[in-house]
């Protein structure tokens, strides 16, 4: 199992005052480097080195960038459905879970975690419940489709025999809507 990085074993406001100097643009990651360990002497810690915290700054970027990638896809799902049922919002947070379940599986995968079997057996559940509610999203989105299909049909039938259509053209319209094929 891989070492805890340095950085991660710094005190959280140490951590934090890191992570304001390498997101500032004006300050080089070596002049970082240099401040944060000026404070760890201070405090009578081991210093960090320029490669630990070069990629502690490396996970931040990717970090980052995920965060702002995410942030444009909700951007541009919450504009389109904005107006959209629940249904629809449901199936898109479905898929973001799927994915984080994804993505946390990955550092197993390559070696750089262990996967205890409580970890493996939370993310089946995880999966299978996910599933599950996908499946139970799908046979209501169907039903509702369905009852509204027929809700018009039922509507179509008192409209156009009040507007005076026949019961040959009505019964078209009907068929259309609840999409029956005539022969």
């Amino acid at each position: 199992m891989a070492q805890k990085s340095s950085i991660k074993k710094l005190d959280p406001d140490l951590l934090e005052f890191l992570q304001e100097k390498l997101k500032d643009p004006r300050i080089t990651q070596l002049e970082a480097t240099a401040m944060i360990n000026a404070l760890i002497k201070e405090r009578g810690g081991d210093p960090v080195s320029k490669s630990a915290v070069n990629r502690y700054k490396m996970s931040m970027d990717e970090v980052g960038a995920k965060l702002s990638e995410s942030r444009e896809i909700a951007k541009l799902w919450i504009g389109k459905l904005g107006g959209q049922p629940a249904s629809e919002v449901g199936k898109l947070l479905n898929e973001v879970l799927r994915t984080l379940a994804f993505e946390m599986t990955l550092p197993m995968l390559n070696g750089e975690e262990s996967a205890s079997p409580k970890v493996i057996n939370q993310l089946a559940l995880a999966v299978q419940r996910l599933e599950k509610a996908a499946g139970d999203n799908d046979k209501r989105d169907e039903a509702i489709r369905k009852r509204a299909q027929e809700d018009a049909a039922n509507d179509v039938d008192a409209v156009a025999k009040e507007a005076g259509l026949s019961a040959e053209a009505v019964s078209t319209i009907k068929d259309k809507i609840l999409g029956i094929a005539r022969q």
